[in-house]
């Protein structure tokens, strides 16, 4: 990409963002998309109206806005994912001070990319403009002014090592005072058990576990809650849900038909069959009443059979107090690993109960098998977007496709499309791959939605490294010099080092796309607002179905963590190497700070929270970027035959030895609740009941009828004279 192309897409991404943020500001004051822009706020009873005047005035509420705020209203895990977004903004923010004044001049004025336009005259067509020359391929070999970028590597490293310390006894401090909040809550009083040994003989399921626990924990043992199989019941209770949908909406269609002229109404009809297009014509009203009467009476079969005879080896054991079931879960149970595997109780709101019946050696299996797709769905998915990168540029486009080349060759047309096309492309390509690594991380036998968030940003993150930046850095190298690669296969090092500073101007593009455009896109909410207002006109009868329509959802942190990762991953690896993308990842960052404070405040509403788990997977990963950063730092120095190069040999090693310390020192705190926080004071105790009731799916959910189901018999026996005790035990 050349100069001229890279302004034309800087350009046109900043109008589209300024007309974005103009229309957002519009469209925001309009009473009738309150439910777009404020759903929060909403939801939690608060005043959704704009009063201001300013377009700008979402700016200044975003910056007004405390931490604890951020936390009230969307909850921690979004409070930490902005300070994760801030520590990225920050350590662009001091590396660009220091690498900017520093290395643009020292590589503007040097002539490596002259000398070398000289000594190949017309054997290359390799050119360079003035862009290229502020990197650091601009320098000559051996010279002294090498110096410059080795101090502002260590600079960049050290950097984020201060700031990633400092980041994570911040997000430990706030997890800490949440977790010994006084409000509590059901997950603090329980546990998690898997890999529960067959049932003895003489003896059901619930008996075993709780002869168990109670030998162990004579005095804090509350219950248990044996896991079951629901998957048939949740399908009846589905069905049933979605015709109680049906009626209701019925209803609504019938009360809306009665007039003045004919108060008796009209009575919706609608066809039985298929999709509501065959079949005989019925009474709807009728119909889905002796649907739901039926349905009912299936379901509370499945209930009882699911609840007696589904019984799997996994249960929620509950205990009368906070640091009882703090120590059980860090307390090793059996002496065999694979049997009576104990862990702190994930959110009701979060359990993937289909996983918790997974054996101990099956999720081993399954983990490694995933992990065997993922690699090699890593090196496989590098070819299409090699393929993708080489042949998005309108060089290639030409010679493959002849009839493009009138087209393409307009002066006007050629800057948007060498803009554009190949960060468009990659953008799309990268699209599927979010939910299929969250199919493929949940296969694995993980108990809950945020874990399994994780562990697919995790997957996510090596696609990122080894298809996005080296797919598309080494992609375009090899397929423009490839005669010549073959020709001299000692040469690729060479070819690589020189052309990896040039590749930045694609990275800079990308960068430039995924905040101007893509923020602007998230802060006006556009298509959810068309989507909103479609279903409204023309399918929403019910109030709850315009509540359905309008209803935001979660931060996604599935997708949106993997793409921050991106783009920090890219600026650290040439945060040295060409400075000039710094300051485009800082108004990423920047924009994404402002932009995304304004969405946890007003739009998106969690449906869990894991109390900051996230952190420790943001804070490994931008570990491994700056990895990776300093051995391609070291691997180009030498290549530009730097004497001192050696020196920069020990940051890898620093940087893995810090990572280290953070996990020794931090990590345990986020893997379990430590005592001294269980140990304080909760204002209010939940009782028996509701941690009983918060653990069990909505589909097996049966109010009042406990004493027909033999797992329950116990659990509400010790309700009524036992839940004092929580309280006892905590006061």
């Amino acid at each position: 990409m050349d100069f001229s192309s890279l302004l034309t897409s800087l350009g046109t991404s900043f109008l589209i963002f300024f007309v974005l943020v103009l229309a957002f500001s519009w469209l925001s004051r309009m009473h009738g998309n309150r439910e777009i822009y404020f759903p929060n706020k909403i939801i939690k009873g608060l005043d959704a109206s704009t009063k201001s005047c300013s377009p700008f005035a979402w700016i200044v509420k975003a910056w007004q806005a405390t931490e604890d705020e951020i936390i009230s209203m969307a909850g921690l895990d979004a409070a930490v994912y902005l300070i994760f977004i801030s520590t990225a903004l920050i350590i662009m923010v001091l590396s660009a001070g220091v690498c900017l004044p520093v290395l643009l001049p020292l590589s503007r004025t040097d002539i490596n990319y002259k000398l070398v336009l000289e000594r190949a005259k017309n054997k290359t067509t390799a050119s360079y403009d003035d862009f290229d020359k502020l990197a650091m391929g601009n320098i000559q070999t051996k010279s002294t002014r090498l110096w410059g970028f080795a101090v502002a590597a260590y600079w960049v490293s050290f950097v984020t090592y201060f700031l990633l310390w400092k980041t994570y006894k911040h997000v430990l401090q706030l997890r800490a005072r949440e977790q010994a909040s006084l409000e509590s809550k059901p997950e603090q009083f329980a546990v998690l058990v898997r890999d529960i040994p067959p049932v003895p003989v003489g003896k059901t399921r619930k008996e075993q576990v709780d002869s168990f626990f109670r030998r162990m924990y004579p005095e804090t043992f509350e219950t248990s809650l044996i896991v079951t199989d629901i998957s048939e019941a949740h399908k009846v209770w589905k069905k049933l849900e979605g015709y109680r949908k049906k009626l209701a909406r019925a209803e609504v269609i019938f009360e809306k038909s009665k007039t003045v002229t004919k108060p008796e109404g009209t009575r919706p009809l609608h066809r039985s069959g298929t999709l509501g297009l065959l079949g005989r014509k019925v009474d709807s009203i009728d119909f889905y009443i002796e649907k739901i009467k039926d349905l009912s009476l299936k379901l509370e079969t499945k209930q009882k059979i699911t609840l007696i005879e589904k019984q799997v080896a996994a249960a929620f054991v509950i205990f009368n107090s906070r640091p009882a079931a703090a120590a059980a879960s860090q307390v090793v149970h059996s002496q065999l690993s694979d049997r009576w595997t104990v862990m702190a109780a994930p959110e009701p709101r979060q359990v993937l109960w289909k996983n918790l019946a997974i054996p101990f050696y099956q999720r081993m299996i399954r983990e490694n098998i995933v992990y065997i797709i993922v690699f090699l769905a890593i090196v496989f998915y590098m070819i299409p977007i090699t393929f993708i990168s080489a042949l998005t540029t309108l060089d290639n486009l030409k010679r493959i496709l002849p009839f493009l080349k009138s087209v393409v060759d307009k002066k006007a047309l050629k800057s948007i499309l060498e803009a554009y096309l190949p960060q468009l492309a990659l953008l799309v390509f990268l699209a599927f791959l979010p939910t299929i690594l969250m199919i493929l991380s949940k296969a694995e036998g993980i108990p809950s939605e945020s874990h399994a968030v994780r562990a697919s940003s995790g997957k996510y993150f090596y696609f990122i490294v080894f298809n996005v930046f080296l797919g598309v850095t080494l992609g375009g190298t090899l397929f423009e010099s490839l005669k010549e690669v073959e020709k001299k296969p000692n040469s690729i090092i060479t070819l690589l080092g020189n052309s990896l500073p040039p590749n930045a101007t694609f990275f800079i593009s990308f960068v430039a796309l995924k905040f101007f455009v893509g923020y602007g896109l998230e802060l006006t909410r556009l298509v959810p607002l068309v989507i909103y207002h479609i279903k409204k006109r023309f399918l929403c009868k019910t109030e709850a179905e315009v509540q359905e329509a309008w209803a935001p959802g979660g931060f996604g942190y599935a997708t949106r963590v993997p793409n921050d990762m991106l783009i920090i991953t890219i600026a650290l690896c040439y945060s040295v190497i060409a400075p000039m993308i710094l300051p485009f990842a800082l108004v990423y960052f920047l924009v994404g700070w402002f932009v995304l404070r304004n969405q946890a405040l007003n739009v998106y509403v969690p449906s869990y929270e894991s109390n900051g788990r996230m952190w420790p997977h943001m804070h490994t990963r931008i570990l491994a970027a700056l990895f990776i950063s300093q051995v391609t730092m070291i691997g180009y120095f030498s290549i530009k035959k730097f004497v001192y190069s050696p020196l920069l040999i020990p940051l890898p090693f620093v940087t893995l030895v810090f990572g280290y310390v953070c996990k020794k020192c931090f990590y345990t705190s986020f893997l379990i609740t430590s005592m001294e926080v269980a140990c304080n004071d909760v204002k209010k105790v939940p009782s028996l009941s509701s941690v009983v009731d918060a653990y069990t799916p909505p589909c097996v959910f049966v109010e009042d009828k406990f004493d027909d189901v033999e797992q329950y018999e116990d659990a509400r026996s010790t309700i009524s004279s036992r839940t004092t005790s929580i309280a006892t035990s905590n006061a």
